[in-house]
């Protein structure tokens, strides 16, 4: 330690001291309640006695004071990093990067930049790649964020306009984030974490055991989100023959024209998986509030002209 700080230290001793000497000139007894209360809070420890005394409580408080002082001097010179400011493995699940906050460096710490190998790279997919490390492609992250923030935008707009939204992650370690994600959206969206039966859309009607004339509800979803698209090619072809717009993780080994959408980056990593359904779930609840202020204004704007109209009835004047 440098004579400077030696000198301030001791300084701070000395003043810690006067304080507790003058406060200790200047209290009151302290009363049978005050000292059983204190009594309560001290610990049980045996290195720590019960502070039974106002000596006792005195000296307490010019240790507390002095430990107080040694963290503010040297605080400067250790870690600010606390759990609040530091990533947790739970806040890609739970607290989502939003889209307009979406950088390389979110993607990269997700591990969305590894491909498969070479040998198993999709030709169709060159225009994604950056380039090839040790045998295994490396997916280039700067056509990463533009088309997953149009995703994001297309997201938001079908749910803007009231449209239905389906997350599909068939594998295990996908369920939660597709149930999170559609959870986050709200009643429009839905999510399906099992396999993808082959004539959902094609055969609704007796898949879902529903007479055509008695099908009151949309069955056919306005967007469809993939987070393992190669197990479920059959459910983007179904898909594609009903016309569904559809939005998919796309690794090297895919064809990235089987989706509308494409979103190239590592469809293995769970982490990767669960910030592209944060901020997709984030553009979906995004569009969903905007709906509702909508259909707000509309409703004041019909009560507003239902006034307008009673008044005019009611003074006898035309409309």
């Amino acid at each position: 330690m440098s004579l400077p700080a030696a000198h301030a230290r001791l300084a701070a001793r000395a003043r810690l001291a006067a304080h507790a000497r003058s406060s200790r000139a200047t209290a009151a007894v302290p009363t049978a309640a005050q000292l059983s209360l204190r009594r309560g809070m001290s610990a049980p420890a045996s290195d720590h006695p019960p502070l039974e005394t106002q000596e006792d409580w005195t000296q307490f408080q010019l240790q507390n004071a002095e430990y107080e002082s040694l963290i503010s001097f040297y605080s400067d010179f250790g870690s600010t990093q606390k759990r609040e400011n530091s990533f947790q493995p739970h806040h890609p699940l739970h607290r989502p990067t939003p889209g307009q906050s979406l950088t390389v460096s979110h993607l990269l710490a997700a591990g969305a930049h590894m491909g498969h190998s070479q040998s198993l790279m999709n030709p169709h997919f060159l225009p994604y790649a950056y380039g090839v490390r040790a045998g295994i492609t490396v997916i280039d992250l700067d056509h990463t964020v533009p088309l997953l923030r149009r995703a994001a935008q297309v997201v938001r707009a079908v749910t803007s306009r009231g449209g239905s939204v389906i997350f599909v992650g068939t594998r295990p370690d996908l369920r939660a984030v597709v149930r999170k994600a559609a959870e986050r959206v709200g009643e429009r969206a839905f999510h399906l974490g099992e396999k993808w039966f082959a004539g959902t859309l094609s055969n609704r009607l007796e898949m879902f055991n529903l007479v055509r004339t008695e099908v009151k509800e949309q069955l056919i979803p306005d967007l469809v989100i993939f987070l393992n698209p190669i197990p479920n090619l059959y459910a983007i072809k179904d898909c594609s023959a009903h016309h569904v717009p559809t939005i998919a993780l796309v690794d090297s080994n895919v064809d990235p024209r089987v989706v509308t959408y494409p979103i190239p980056a590592n469809d293995e990593s769970t982490r990767t998986a669960e910030l592209v359904a944060g901020i997709l779930s984030i553009a979906g609840r995004e569009g969903v509030a905007l709906r509702r202020e909508d259909l707000e204004r509309q409703a004041a704007r019909a009560k507003k002209l239902q006034r307008v109209r009673e008044a005019a009835l009611s003074r006898g004047q035309p409309e």
